[in-house]
């Protein structure tokens, strides 16, 4: 069974920095994406940031672009989001998806294994 497992989550005030981090037990080469997700309370779950296996290189959601960076260590299966600037806007709860198939890496719906969540709440 593949754990995915996130940690670092956590409260800010605005204009802070909080460090996500997620580990999976499913190899990086096993899986097109590895992403970071969010929910906000009432919204629908959105991808937040893409590490792309073949290039190593992310994608980010326009919003957090600037913001965020992306990193992976394919040797420990571990993908860390550094947020910085951070609005109320950015509070919610962020998810670790893995095991992508072969659609977008932007959709829900491509994912099989998820962690848990670790709550963001960035306010004053």
């Amino acid at each position: 069974q593949v754990e995915v497992v996130e940690s670092g989550g956590g409260a800010v005030q605005p204009g802070g920095s909080l460090t996500l981090s997620c580990e999976s037990s499913l190899s990086m080469a096993d899986s097109p994406c590895m992403t970071w997700f969010r929910q906000a309370p009432g919204k629908d779950r959105e991808g937040v940031a893409i590490m792309v296996y073949l290039t190593g290189k992310p994608l980010y959601r326009a919003p957090v672009r600037g913001r965020f960076v992306l990193t992976r260590d394919t040797a420990k299966n571990t993908l860390t989001l550094q947020m910085t600037g951070l609005k109320p806007e950015d509070t919610g709860t962020y998810y670790c998806a893995t095991g992508s198939s072969g659609g977008s890496c932007w959709e829900v719906a491509n994912y099989k294994y998820w962690g848990q969540g670790t709550q963001v709440t960035v306010s004053s």
